[in-house]
């Protein structure tokens, strides 16, 4: 039996990063945020996200993939995009609810 792959949490949802790429939620749920890191730059020798596309994805497998894009921003700097990529993930699971 395998061992459960452990996840970086952000506020009780996994962030999970593969290259240029980070999804923050859970794909089991109705929507995750998918980020794409477009630029970087040089801050004393580590590569910071100075510009990050943020898009709201519906997990639907019955959406085509024009619809499964909800919402689309760009934001400066890693932590802009995720105070934007939270409150849009929030909004949308609340939304989903019913709430």
């Amino acid at each position: 039996m395998a061992e459960k792959e452990k996840f970086l949490m952000y506020k009780g949802k996994p962030l999970v990063r593969k290259d240029d790429t980070i999804y923050y939620g859970d794909m089991r749920d109705p929507f995750v945020i998918m980020m794409q890191i477009l630029s970087k730059k040089d801050f004393k020798g580590y590569d910071l996200a100075s510009k990050i596309s943020i898009r709201l994805l519906s997990t639907d497998p019955n959406a085509s993939a024009k619809e499964k894009v909800v919402k689309v921003s760009e934001k400066k700097g890693f932590f802009a995009a995720m105070d934007i990529a939270e409150i849009w993930l929030e909004r949308a699971l609340r939304d989903a609810k019913g709430e």
